[in-house]
């Protein structure tokens, strides 16, 4: 995928859970449901489109790539993926573990066996065949899997405000490109958004299908609204101090000159940067920026280059916000959209180290 390619199309729900197989023994075998009266095909199309809405794109095409890859596995050791088989799934959590799930591969991380994990569950739930993850054949596996590979959490470093000031001077200004890209680590940042919200975007509401919010341009800054996991929220962005370092203003600039006044607000520059495109972007465009943006600006020098590679990601600019924002934390938490101050402290990673030192406070 190149950089500015559009994001590709997510399975539908109707490739997840109904597929078109039918061979005995087949991974991906109809449920046997009888199809409803010809009068009920309209609700039964709108009845699909609130199951796909269920879900993120980027959760069903996880979900999708996952349900492959133990399809895959199980065709190998002569297995059946269905019926759900609590034996079957320990073994393949198994061979995850120890690096055998496919030739040549390398050991699976608990994060990464505990979503495959996840995602066999809400396949099998969906064809009404429900997995027991409590069976001892799957639980006491991953609980001994936890105990013996578990790593501490690997976090992405946080872009703090001095970061960000040297990273937007690696952009051009007089390009398209640098305009967009501009807002994007601008608002990013300011709105603590993750990338699959701040691509999500549309200039209005109700503009397109596939948007997850609009923006809304006041005179002291701009409202965000976004339609999360829980529902709907609204992100407050206030004017920054100068016009260099501004989230509205960066963003007021990029519609302006690439002359978007409907749908979707970050898009694809084309035309040997002369053009604008009408697909959305998609998120990994975020993810690439700050990496980018953050290496050209030698963030975290004292490391070295290939260690730089892997500390920065889309992440990076929400984990930043909440690491330098010098107020209460009820404030960050609300911004985040997080439901527990906990999972905010989890953000703040740099601002609050050593702030409190025990070892003094000890007499020591």
């Amino acid at each position: 995928m190149t950089e500015d390619e559009p994001a590709r199309p997510a399975p539908t729900d109707r490739d997840l859970i109904a597929p078109t197989a039918s061979r005995e023994g087949s991974d991906h075998a109809p449920l046997p449901s009888p199809r409803p009266p010809a009068h009920l095909d309209t609700l039964a199309d709108r009845a699909r489109a609130y199951a796909e809405a269920a879900s993120s794109a980027n959760t069903r095409r996880a979900y999708a790539s996952d349900w492959r890859h133990f399809s895959s596995w199980c065709r190998r050791q002569g297995l059946s993926p269905l019926p759900p088989d609590p034996q079957v799934v320990g073994l393949y959590v198994t061979a995850l573990a120890s690096g055998t799930a496919v030739a040549g591969g390398n050991p699976s991380s608990v994060t990464t066996i505990e979503r495959r994990l996840s995602a066999l569950a809400w396949n099998y739930a969906q064809r009404g065949q429900p997995l027991d993850r409590k069976d001892r054949h799957i639980a006491t596996v991953l609980a001994g899997i936890r105990n013996t590979h578990a790593r501490p959490p690997r976090q992405k470093e946080a872009v703090l405000p001095e970061d960000l000031l040297g990273m937007l001077e690696t952009l051009d200004r007089g390009s398209l490109r640098g305009l967009r890209d501009r807002a994007i680590l601008l608002l990013g940042f300011a709105g603590g958004l993750r990338r699959s919200e701040i691509v999500g975007l549309d200039v209005g509401p109700e503009q397109t299908q596939d948007g997850r919010g609009w923006v809304e341009i006041l005179k002291d800054g701009m409202v965000v609204t976004l339609r999360g996991k829980t529902g709907w929220r609204e992100v407050e962005i206030g004017r920054g101090s100068t016009d260099a370092t501004c989230p509205v203003v960066a963003l007021e600039t990029w519609l302006k000159f690439a002359r978007i006044g409907h749908g979707p607000l970050f898009r694809r520059v084309v035309g040997e940067g002369k053009g604008i495109g009408a697909d959305r972007l998609a998120d990994k465009h975020v993810a690439r920026l700050v990496k980018r943006a953050a290496l050209a600006a030698g963030v975290r020098g004292d490391l070295a280059e290939g260690a730089r590679a892997g500390k920065f990601s889309g992440h990076s600019l929400r984990a930043g916000l909440a690491s330098s924002a010098e107020v209460d934390e009820r404030y960050v938490q609300k911004q985040l959209g997080h439901a527990s101050a906990e999972m905010t402290r989890r953000y703040q990673r740099r601002r609050d180290r050593f702030r409190v030192n025990l070892t003094k406070a000890a007499g020591l």
